[in-house]
């Protein structure tokens, strides 16, 4: 996590190729900022995940003020030890507690995505055959899908 505190935040990118490539050599997967990054082509092939909030062509001229402290990246608060979950549309924190869950949850979001769609894509597609679909519980379930639950 990078904080860029400038103003307005991301005029250099803090983390090019060089800087990931040191980071990955350090254990790190992924980088959160709400600064900028650079060299996005060259890194991907890594697999190393940047969520950045622009790209910027020049490098940073960088000061560290704090470590291991809390980040505000997009308005988001994350602490040192918090879990986060993130992909192309964002990131978020995720309660710790929950953590155990979230495989079988994903399973089952999953399948009836899947069933959903399969619905939605059949030649006699039908409002009567969605709601349906709704109504039916996941093969992995015990019981009927919460109401709770989400769609996508």
């Amino acid at each position: 996590m990078i904080e860029d505190l400038d103003k307005p935040p991301g005029r250099g990118a803090f983390v090019g190729e060089v800087h990931a490539n040191v980071l990955m050599a350090m254990g790190c997967t992924a980088l959160v900022t709400n600064g900028a990054v650079r060299d996005v082509g060259d890194i991907a092939p890594t697999g190393f995940q940047m969520f950045a909030s622009t790209v910027s062509v020049s490098h940073a001229y960088a000061h560290v003020l704090d470590f291991a402290g809390p980040v505000n990246i997009g308005g988001l608060t994350i602490q040192p030890d918090d879990l986060l979950h993130a992909d192309r549309h964002g990131i978020q924190t995720v309660p710790l507690e929950v953590s155990e869950t979230i495989p079988a949850v994903a399973r089952e979001i999953r399948l009836r995505r899947r069933r959903l769609i399969e619905v939605a894509r059949s030649a006699d597609f039908s409002l009567d055959k969605l709601r349906e679909a709704l109504a039916k519980p996941d093969p992995s379930s015990q019981g009927p899908p919460s109401s709770a639950a989400p769609l996508a």
